[in-house]
């Protein structure tokens, strides 16, 4: 299913268009009805004469997401094909979509695709307010979701350490009724990996890694020597070393027999690369976990006890960590996935235990501890950070396990995660001091999408 991570309300309305009268303008115009229904039966009625991989399940829970798509302009029209620009209309980005229907009647459907895109040519980005302002905005957001249970989590914003507002909103257990509060601790699906690449970076610091070292120097038992000779400390930091994910059918089978980080390695170890290491940028959840591997062999401990000691505790954070999901964490929360209209818990997919790569949990006080540290050194040196923060090419947007943009002037980096029934998002922003932390127990995109709106409206400086 489709999953757009996106800004939220407020972007200027456009006149709307109406579908061309050609067999792609019809079957366009009948998706639109049927899809900002959110009826079940309507839906299932579109799908019936055009089958999809979409279920109407997933439809529906697209919808929710999105409020439905308002056409803005038919940007190309053919009598089989269009392309055109909408927008969601609770979410309040634009996307292209294009659609290519079958010759004959009754025209399905044979390729449809919505890549979000940029604001159309001449329409402004939301105007940057006054904190203050956009702080009364993010709230009004957050309590709208919450109170439509689209947001269930916790929420923090501060300034030069300082915090401006944090709260916490719906259930942590919903069979119990027990309340998410600030002390809550929420799964981070990814964003482990920023533990991770500090970890990492804190050894080449120590000089007992070095970028470019290849993986073979520490481990030259790895199980494929050609990925091993050629793969480096870099290339695993920067998602450039052609090794691949982790997430299939393969998972799926051994999901709870992969319980040490060299489980791993003995499922996908002898796989050959996808690419030439430093080619190009393909995000690898499997490079990660060999950063823990390379963590654990350098340093001569586990990688959970590595990051408690040198990451977390440096820094003072007290309620992150990845202990197995069989072992009771009192204030980790449940997570929920949409499924069949109604949210369910995601404990039949979660893995045994968090890896470097992610799945721990934490809050979002923490998640403030955390960047605090790496802002005043405490983690790494300041040189280092900068470099771990910058675009490293050939990628779009990553440095060294964060995720970092300059989008509009505005500097930031950190990480998101997400996965069935949790998302989060830190965002540190050095030039203006802010840092956003947003954890949810729900689906994606649940916190990015406040993350986003309160983005665009922050100050830059």
């Amino acid at each position: 299913m489709l999953r757009i991570l996106c800004a939220f309300l407020l972007l200027p309305l456009l006149p709307a268009a109406q579908p061309p009268d050609t067999p792609a303008g019809r079957t366009l115009a009948a998706w639109l009805e049927a899809f900002n229904s959110a009826d079940r039966a309507k839906i299932k009625a579109f799908l019936d004469v055009h089958p999809s991989k979409w279920q109407v399940e997933e439809a529906l829970e697209f919808r929710e997401e999105t409020g439905g798509f308002e056409l803005i302009r038919i940007v190309k029209s053919e009598p089989t094909a269009l392309t055109a620009l909408v927008k969601a209309r609770d979410a309040g980005y634009f996307s292209e979509l294009t659609l290519k229907v079958e010759a004959e009647p009754p025209h399905r459907i044979a390729g449809m695709r919505l890549m979000r895109t940029a604001l159309p040519p001449g329409e402004p980005a939301p105007p940057r307010l006054s904190q203050a302002e956009a702080l009364a905005g993010w709230r009004v957001q957050i309590e709208r979701r919450a109170a439509a249970d689209q947001f269930s989590g916790a929420v923090l914003l501060a300034k030069n350490g300082k915090i401006l507002f944090s709260q916490a909103y719906g259930l942590a257990d919903r069979e119990r009724t027990r309340k998410n509060t600030l002390e809550t601790q929420f799964r981070l699906g990814s964003m482990n990996k920023m533990f991770t690449s500090v970890a990492t970076l804190e050894l080449v610091e120590a000089g007992k890694l070095a970028l470019e070292d290849p993986l073979a120097k520490h481990l030259p038992d790895y199980p494929n020597q050609e990925l091993a000779r050629k793969v480096t400390v870099r290339h695993l930091l920067t998602h450039t070393g052609g090794t691949g994910d982790i997430f299939g059918p393969e998972y799926d089978k051994n999901r709870l027999k992969l319980r040490t980080l060299n489980d791993y390695v003995k499922l996908y170890g002898a796989r050959g690369l996808q690419f030439e290491p430093g080619s190009r940028w393909a995000y690898s959840n499997y490079g990660f976990l060999l950063l823990g591997v390379l963590i654990e062999r350098v340093s001569g401990k586990s990688y959970y006890d590595y990051v408690r000691e040198h990451v977390f505790k440096p820094a003072g954070m007290k309620a992150t960590d990845s202990l197995p999901e069989e072992q009771v964490v009192k204030k980790r929360a449940t997570g929920y996935m949409r499924r069949e209209g109604a949210w369910k818990p995601n404990t039949d997919t979660l893995p045994w235990r968090g890896t470097s790569a992610g799945g721990g949990y934490s809050t979002v006080g923490d998640l403030l501890r955390f960047a605090e540290a790496l802002k005043k050194g405490r983690l790494l040196e300041p040189k280092l950070v900068r470099e771990a923060t910058s675009r490293q090419k050939p990628s779009p947007g990553y440095g060294f396990g964060f995720g970092v943009s300059d989008e509009d002037g505005m500097r930031r980096f950190g990480h998101a995660g997400g996965a069935p029934g949790m998302n989060g998002d830190l965002r540190v922003y050095p030039d203006s001091g802010y840092v956003v932390a947003v954890l949810a127990n729900l689906d994606p995109p649940a916190a990015t999408r406040l993350a986003d709106w309160l983005e665009q409206r922050l100050p830059a400086r």
